[in-house]
């Protein structure tokens, strides 16, 4: 049999057949996809084949088709582990917000960085603008200016009062999507919003920390009255990035890549070298600082939690 892996629980997994039928799976054996050395070999999204136990309420997976794509990330413990977050993804949504909690800038690049990496197309949701103050609300330009001029779409929307959420579910209509964030950025309000009827567990935000509390614990799918899929993941603090090469970082940056053949070196990694095209760019306000400094901590493998202040300033 075949299906579509609805819920991962890291021992078990939901399996959705064409027909809409339901099983709990597990997996038999190691699995190692693409090299990557996963705590999930399986991952919410992805189309297995199974065969039923004898009571024929369970299945054990077999095999996992190859993947279009998919988002994986590091975990910035001490543990380091990898995980793949989502698979077969026709678009994913990075949810930020300016405060209750910051979303970093170096978090947003690092996650479009994996997008661009793994042949996801990503478009920014900048949520909870009907709460921000005139300050903040120049901080959402100054991002919006920047990911735009990059060619990222970005979206001014807020989950609570419903604003633009009709243009989400346009981009969402028949597609696979998933939505991911800091715990606190409103993911399953926005949901609740695009899709009333799923009633997903929401949470405030811590007053002592100021940070966001866990209220989805394992990525699930889940079917769109619209037409499509939509992925619900957990909320996570940071975003690790998984074994990229130095040299090929600067092709996960699309402004980076298109100046990259005018540089004198062609293994120039924009730090130090003569006749850097990156660097002369970022000298005449051609290329955001913020973008360039989360460049070279991705570059030196450093923490990623800055703040942007004006003018893509730190």
């Amino acid at each position: 049999m075949t299906g579509l892996v609805t819920k991962s629980t890291g021992s078990w997994y939901c399996v959705r057949t064409d027909n809409g039928d339901r099983y709990e799976c597990r997996i038999r054996g190691k699995f190692r996809m693409d090299k990557i050395k996963s705590t999930n070999p399986i991952s919410v999204g992805d189309h297995v084949d199974f065969a039923l136990e004898e009571s024929e309420e369970t299945g054990v997976i077999n095999h996992i088709h190859d993947r279009k794509n998919y988002i994986v990330r590091k975990s910035v413990n001490l543990s380091k582990q990898t995980h793949i977050i989502a698979a077969n993804i026709d678009v994913a949504f990075i949810v930020v917000t300016i405060d209750n909690p910051p979303t970093f800038p170096g978090f947003i690049d690092r996650f479009l960085a994996t997008a661009e990496a793994y042949n996801v197309p990503a478009v920014l949701l900048f949520n909870k603008v009907d709460s921000y103050e005139d300050k903040q609300m120049e901080m959402v330009e100054e991002l919006i200016q920047i990911y735009s001029d990059i060619g990222y779409m970005c979206i001014e929307i807020s989950a609570l009062e419903k604003f633009n959420i009709d243009l989400v579910q346009e981009l969402m209509q028949d597609k696979v999507t998933m939505f991911s964030g800091h715990s606190g950025v409103g993911k399953s309000t926005l949901i609740n919003a695009i899709e009333q009827g799923l009633n997903i567990k929401t949470a405030e935000i811590s007053s002592q920390h100021r940070q966001g509390q866990h209220t989805t614990t394992f990525a699930e799918m889940h079917e769109l009255s619209f037409g499509g899929f939509i992925i619900d993941t957990p909320g996570i603090k940071g975003f690790g990035v998984v074994d990229f090469e130095p040299h090929e970082i600067t092709d996960y940056f699309p402004e980076f890549f298109a100046l990259k053949k005018n540089c004198k070196f062609n293994n120039c990694l924009h730090q130090n070298e003569p006749k850097c095209a990156v660097k002369k760019a970022l000298e005449n306000d051609k290329i955001a600082p913020s973008r360039y400094y989360s460049y070279l901590q991705m570059l030196n493998k450093e923490d990623e939690h800055y703040r942007l202040n004006t003018r893509g300033g730190l």
